[in-house]
């Protein structure tokens, strides 16, 4: 989703009135290929941490050979990759990372802050009855007018802590709580995303530059609903070859979602993406997935944006989340020592886009739509 204009003043769903204000050098860890839905965790490892999955048991996390085939080679666009090596661009380095905000405590928190608990993935899909279809219209609502104003914000100069605090505040003015913020110990209340971070960036106080492309992923959490989405924004102007990376990955979104409805296969969602993707010599990310998404932050099903043999199939008033990343090279990941900042492993671009969806009687309808 292109985002617009954010107009000041417009009414969330509950009847209020929207409001608005105004690390020294990690060390990069090979991750192996596999499927992690973006913050999942089980009660033996830390949420951010890839697990094996083995077909027939719990879809936590899958796991795909780490062998790229020639033909596979030719799609991932060799040449992208050789101009990312001779690029002037500077690859990303982490910056300081201020202090958590607060939030205040009328607003409501989700279960996993302050557990002392790693969040785990709920096995049951999130499917809700009419009150709980507008408690997600009403979240979902809420995140796609932060996320719009947060694009607003992007500009050389800015820092994306700042981004962060912007998001905070309208957040918490709206009386929300941003889902990131504690989960799994993440620091802060947003991900922002710069250039070769393919996901979970941590808002610090690096300046964004002319060029740099930027996801920003914004998580709502209000009236006991999560409301997840993410678009990826240019800062200044962008070349064609970037251009066409961020358009292709949009595209596969609304693709993706245009095939939704009730008892379609879930795996039709990363065949979709992947014949698009394929076009354009865009690597698709394996990595990170999708995920069931409503009263908890993370539940099945998991929703792989690559082909894949996966069984399920979508229900009536279902609700999750589709969010393919795309690379300029391969899709190859790395983590930082922070063990939360993925970039690709050969330096190229990589775009995010992400919609949480209700699956209805006549296919899909976007909740994370302004």
């Amino acid at each position: 989703m292109r985002c617009h204009q954010f107009s000041a003043g417009p009414e969330n769903l509950n009847g209020g009135r929207l409001r608005m204000s105004g690390r020294t050098a990690a060390t990069a860890l090979p991750l192996q290929p596999r499927f992690v839905s973006s913050f999942v965790g089980v009660p033996w490892l830390r949420p951010h941490q890839l697990f094996r999955h083995r077909p027939g048991r719990k879809h936590v996390v899958m796991q795909l050979s780490s062998t790229l085939s020639g033909i596979k080679d030719l799609l991932f666009n060799k040449r992208n990759m050789e101009e990312v090596r001779s690029s002037r661009r500077k690859r990303l380095k982490p910056g300081k990372v201020s202090p958590c905000r607060p939030v205040p405590n009328h607003i409501p928190r989700p279960p996993y802050v302050g557990s002392g608990k790693p969040p785990g993935i709920a096995t049951r899909p999130e499917v809700h009855d009419a009150k709980g279809i507008e408690c997600m219209r009403a979240s979902g609502k809420l995140a796609a007018q932060v996320l719009e104003y947060a694009g607003t914000l992007v500009k050389p100069g800015l820092t994306t802590d700042e981004i962060d605090e912007a998001v905070h505040q309208m957040i918490i003015e709206n009386g929300a709580y941003p889902s990131p913020l504690g989960y799994g110990g993440f620091p802060k209340s947003v991900c922002t995303s710069v250039n070769e971070c393919i996901c979970h960036g941590i808002p610090d106080s690096r300046p964004l530059e002319e060029g740099d492309i930027i996801n920003v992923d914004v998580t709502v959490y209000l009236n006991g609903y999560h409301g997840d989405t993410s678009a990826t924004f240019f800062c200044g102007e962008i070349d064609d070859e970037t251009k066409t990376l961020v358009q292709v990955t949009q595209e596969c979104l609304h693709k993706a979602i245009a095939i939704c409805g009730p008892g379609v296969e879930y795996n039709k969602i990363g065949r979709t993406i992947q014949d698009h993707a394929d076009k354009y010599r865009c690597g698709v990310v394996r990595d990170f997935v999708g995920h069931g998404v409503g009263r908890v932050f993370h539940a099945d099903p998991v929703i792989l944006h690559c082909r894949n043999n996966e069984r399920g199939r979508m229900m009536l008033n279902q609700t999750f989340t589709i969010e393919p990343m795309l690379t300029a090279g391969r899709p190859n990941c790395v983590m930082w020592d922070d063990n939360w900042t993925v970039v690709t492993a050969d330096g190229s671009l990589s775009a995010q886009f992400e919609h949480t969806i209700l699956i209805t009687e006549n296919g899909a309808e976007i909740l994370t739509k302004c």
